[in-house]
């Protein structure tokens, strides 16, 4: 299985911020308890590669990527931590042709039909779509839909348990992308029960999509 294939299988993408390192097993050991196996680990904070690199190493059944890529140092030094897949908040050209030249999956954040455009000329159909509530959530994914019918999105931003079966029923949503799953003072404050609650709670809803 690939990892985008992984990605829609889960349903959920869980954007995690990770600001010491140790909590990134124990984060990643929560998700999986709920049901979930890929996590998002961004490059927010200093932690981030230690993080990857760790949950890699200690939790081989997650399938753990970079997210806030945006420049091919950062990818560099996520593939060499252990990430399996590259997110981006944007879209950077030098940035996926790294990723295709090295074989690791790659996600941009594309919300106008010119960044669309720009990432099927690279040979690019599942993108980020950032920040979801901002730039029009699901209505705008149906309408930029209509002319890109191969085009498959990963909402990011204003999703949350309350719409994710809405958003999951759409046909043009390959998974959505969340921090409510696993927040940033969730994992500082090891709210591990709570993650996995949140979790099952999700993977019952992506289950009956």
């Amino acid at each position: 299985m690939t990892v985008l294939e992984r990605m829609k299988q889960a349903g959920v993408v869980p954007v995690v911020v990770i600001e010491n390192a140790a909590d990134a097993v124990p984060a990643a050991r929560a998700l999986l308890a709920g049901g979930i196996d890929v996590m998002e680990i961004t490059f927010r904070t200093a932690a981030a590669a230690d993080a990857i690199a760790a949950v890699a190493q200690e939790c081989p059944q997650m399938l753990v990527g970079a997210g806030t890529v945006i420049n091919v140092d950062q990818c560099r030094t996520a593939v060499a931590a252990g990430a399996k897949f590259i997110v981006s908040p944007g879209y950077s050209r030098e940035v996926v042709a790294w990723c295709q030249q090295q074989e690791v999956a790659v996600v941009p954040g594309c919300v106008t039909p010119t960044e669309i455009m720009a990432a099927l000329e690279q040979g690019l159909t599942v993108l980020k779509f950032f920040p979801a509530n901002v730039y029009g959530g699901l209505t705008a994914m149906k309408a930029l839909s209509a002319p890109f019918t191969q085009v498959k999105f990963i909402p990011t931003g204003g999703v949350s348990g309350g719409n994710l079966a809405e958003y999951l029923s759409a046909p043009f949503i390959h998974a959505v992308g969340g921090s409510w799953l696993c927040t940033k003072g969730d994992v500082s404050g090891h709210n591990f029960e709570k993650i996995t609650a949140l979790c099952r709670e999700a993977r019952a809803i992506a289950d009956q999509r």
